[in-house]
């Protein structure tokens, strides 16, 4: 599963992106110093990993990973090929969710591609481009599927009957997110590939005097977020990639110093995950503790089957019991003594923290 990180030229991408993954993108002051998208995996905290290490006195603790994706600056006119506008939003087709970093603080020393901040205008010019691009990608779906639906196609006329629904929403200006879609028109949708149906979450990038307070340029990307039902992050992607640079425990002194609970990357990587559906299943034992990925919704087999196939294929129980009991409890001996943990079957719908282990036939 990947994030795009996208967003105008000059907004701090590249900086945010190395500071998510230390992976040292190249960044500078002119627009289009990344071409080719970078590409970088990055750890998903989870604090529940550390203390189930301690209480098995674990070798290795494994968390769950997302990749992100560092893509071009956008501009005015990408989606009719200015600034190397296709070729970009080719990439933002690729990923499945979209992170769009909005640039909210004043540096005289770095230039904005339209000469001063103002959020609402920027958000406005990369969702206006997206949508023209899929005003673009859908009318030729649309004529595609026509003739099979003039012909009785059942399932061509009903593509068309969405598809033009489609078309209207987002010739209002609308992304394709903001519609209202059932599970299979969502899948209909998902099919063709639009830019503005893929989640997205807005990243405010503001700077080190704007931690910890709201002004009118946060405000701003917040109240956008909050109109299209999307997530919104502020953060200072310059102070970020600065603590990236600590030992741990020059960071610890730091959170303490200026009583952060929370760094801001790990909010953001954590508000990701949720925004491309995801959650985390774990196992624990002596040799490893582990956070396994599956999609919100997944059923006991499946959640085996992210394990390897055969765990899928061969199943018969999973023993859960939720990482909350567990602690509670001091262990999983304890847990089973107390009668938390649980035998369940196939239909059952895995949830997030649950601690599994798997019973299988070969």
């Amino acid at each position: 599963m990947k994030l795009g990180i996208v967003g105008l030229p000059n907004v701090g991408k590249s900086t945010l992106f190395n500071a998510l993954t230390k992976a040292g993108a190249q960044s500078a002051n002119y627009p289009f110093c990344t071409i080719e998208p970078n590409v970088g995996m990055v750890c998903v905290p989870d604090e529940r990993l550390e203390v189930l290490g301690k209480m098995y006195s674990t070798q290795k603790i494994t968390p769950a990973t997302i990749e992100f994706v560092d893509i071009a600056g956008l501009v005015k006119g990408a989606s009719q090929g200015e600034g190397l506008g296709n070729k970009f939003l080719s990439h933002i087709r690729e990923v499945d969710a979209i992170l769009h970093v909005v640039r909210c603080f004043e540096n005289s020393n770095i230039i904005h591609v339209d000469g001063a901040i103002n959020p609402k205008r920027d958000i406005e010019t990369i969702n206006l481009e997206l949508i023209l691009s899929d005003i673009e990608s859908i009318t030729k779906q649309i004529a595609r599927v026509e003739k099979s639906a003039r012909a009785g196609d059942k399932a061509a006329k009903t593509q068309l009957e969405l598809f033009t629904l489609v078309l209207e929403h987002l010739k209002k200006g609308l992304p394709v997110r903001s519609m209202k879609l059932n599970e299979e028109e969502q899948k209909m949708v998902k099919e063709a590939f639009l830019l503005t149906a893929k989640p997205t979450l807005y990243v405010a990038n503001i700077s080190q005097e704007q931690m910890n307070k709201d002004d009118e340029y946060t405000q701003a990307v917040r109240d956008i977020a909050n109109s299209e039902g999307a997530e919104y992050v502020p953060i200072c992607a310059d102070i970020e990639t600065e603590l990236t640079q600590l030992d741990a425990d020059e960071l610890e002194e730091y959170k303490k110093e200026f009583g952060i609970k929370e760094l801001g990357l790990n909010r953001l990587i954590k508000a990701s995950y949720k925004l491309l559906g995801l959650i985390s299943y774990l196992t624990a034992g002596e040799k490893e503790v582990r956070a396994w990925t599956i999609k919100k919704g997944t059923k006991a087999p499946g959640a085996a089957g992210v394990i390897h196939t055969d765990f899928e294929r061969g199943f018969i129980k999973a023993e859960v019991v939720s990482y909350g009991t567990l602690v509670a409890c001091g262990g999983y001996l304890q847990a089973k003594e107390a009668g938390k943990v649980r035998m369940e079957g196939k239909d059952y719908v895995v949830q997030d923290g649950d601690v599994m282990l798997f019973r299988f036939n070969v």
